[in-house]
């Protein structure tokens, strides 16, 4: 059996800490995969990035040299690792581009940092982890 892991990674502190929990969880179960996954939304600049928890095009290209690093440091300690930096030209709530991606591949958890966002920007903006915690037909792991 094999088990996989998703990890939302958007280049912070928390995606970080959400990488290293996955190592934990991956050597519970023999057979565990790692998925290292990043949305990007066109059309948005990287000044409304922080806001609204969506990375930009041009966010896509600092950070897929950071996933290569990240899964050449995994792979040389024994995992199993996937990296996929999704493309979502809707402009919705990157969460929900996660939820399709763990359905499409038969994600058994998801780990997700979540940054503490005010009620007043999770009402208007949403929240990237409340979206997967809401939506994902799998188990899901907060990291905060």
């Amino acid at each position: 059996m094999v088990r996989k892991i998703l990890v939302a990674y958007d280049t912070s502190a928390l995606s970080g800490k959400a990488i290293d929990e996955a190592k934990i969880q991956a050597k519970l179960v023999e057979n565990s995969q790692l998925y290292i996954v990043t949305v990007v939304t066109p059309g948005i600049t990287t000044n409304n990035t922080a806001a609204s928890g969506n990375l930009s095009m041009n966010d896509a290209e600092m950070i897929y040299p950071k996933l290569e690093k990240i899964k050449k440091a995994l792979e040389a300690s024994g995992y199993t690792v996937h990296i996929e930096i999704i493309t979502d030209f809707s402009q919705r709530n990157p969460g929900v581009a996660i939820c399709d991606y763990v359905e499409e591949h038969a994600i058994d958890m998801v780990i997700v940092g979540h940054r503490g966002l005010s009620n007043l920007k999770k009402l208007f903006l949403g929240s990237v982890s409340g979206t997967i915690v809401q939506r994902a037909a799998s188990q899901v792991l907060v990291i905060k």
